[in-house]
């Protein structure tokens, strides 16, 4: 089967010509003559999402998650990681013990809770933990986590970080009022990513320039950007564009809650989509190459998945056609027409 496309985006770069797809990957790309009308990107790849289509992972069955991730790839969202937000030990466990991770794959983004008082944001200061190995343990042993979100600064959160690591969990940085000092002590245990940059984290200063600072000056440090036009003012979203080129991975932080808001105005999440978080990049001045390749490739990367959002012949057909507009078109899923 042929796409029908005039070019697609293959390791970052577009190359003109159609795309076949055969038993389920993508068998050639850059076919004459070119389909003629869009252009293949691989699939986007969100690493948090709250929920989705009136499903909130805390209490979400099978069900639930079965129909977030078929509204999802109305959004162009092929891979994502359903986020669960700081709450007691016994609901986290519930929850995480609900997760449909044999039938569909689901792995979890664990949001909490070994998070600065300080820096709590939306997420229930009753629930907050300080670092804890057994109850790190009871966590991880309930369900399929695959990234976690904690404050570095935390007495025992560099056990906790190795503990993570050891057991190939992604661990990212965020809830966070570490200085830079503190932040770059915890990058250099083999920690790489960043949470929402500067969203519930300390405030970049002149003298003090926070853990925003520390990722922002590494370039070994993905930073996870929301750009809503909520979160982040547009000089900031253009300077974490600017100062990460090519290590900025775009997150929706998309939450059920009505307006992303909890009742007392505090941003609980977003409602902004993958496509339009792209849209938005490219607004700040991101080639569409650059733009793409913050919703696929690169959060793809933060969490070590070789076949999330990259199009490349032999790998698994999950693509989505764009037009000139950036309007989504087609959606496939291991080369099944999923939204067409």
């Amino acid at each position: 089967m042929r796409l029908g496309v005039e070019a697609a985006l293959v390791g970052g770069r577009a190359v003109r010509g159609d795309v076949e797809i055969a038993q389920g990957a993508v068998a050639a790309v850059g076919l004459a003559p070119p389909g003629g009308r869009g252009i293949a990107v691989p699939g986007f790849v969100d690493l948090q999402v709250n929920g989705f289509a009136g499903v909130d992972f805390a209490h979400a069955d099978a069900a639930g998650y079965r129909r977030a991730g078929e509204a999802l790839l109305e959004t162009g969202v092929t891979s994502y990681l359903p986020t669960l937000i700081t709450a007691p030990e016994a609901e986290l466990v519930a929850a995480l013990r609900q997760v449909p991770s044999a039938a569909y794959g689901v792995r979890i983004d664990l949001e909490g809770p070994f998070l600065s008082p300080a820096r709590l944001g939306a997420h229930p200061a009753y629930a907050r933990r300080d670092p804890d190995p057994e109850v790190l343990s009871r966590l991880l042993d309930a369900g399929p986590v695959r990234l976690m979100t904690l404050a570095p600064e935390l007495s025992g959160a560099h056990e906790l970080i190795r503990i993570l690591l050891e057991r190939e969990i992604t661990v990212s940085f965020g809830h966070s009022d570490a200085t830079a000092v503190e932040a770059n002590a915890a990058f250099d245990l083999g920690v790489h990513t960043v949470t929402h940059l500067f969203n519930a984290m300390r405030p970049l200063h002149h003298r003090d320039p926070g853990i925003a600072g520390a990722a922002l000056a590494r370039e070994d440090v993905v930073v996870q950007a929301i750009l809503d036009g909520e979160h982040l003012a547009p000089e900031t979203a253009a300077l974490i564009y600017r100062a990460a080129r090519g290590r900025m991975a775009l997150v929706t932080d998309f939450t059920a809650a009505p307006g992303g808001r909890t009742p007392d105005g505090v941003l609980a999440g977003s409602t902004t989509t993958m496509i339009e978080a792209v849209r938005n990049l490219r607004t700040l001045g991101a080639s569409l190459e650059e733009a793409v390749l913050a919703a696929t490739e690169i959060p793809a990367r933060v969490i070590a998945d070789p076949a999330a959002g990259r199009l490349e012949v032999g790998l698994p057909a999950d693509v989505v056609v764009l037009t000139d507009e950036l309007e989504i078109e087609r959606v496939l899923v291991a080369g099944e027409d999923r939204l067409s």
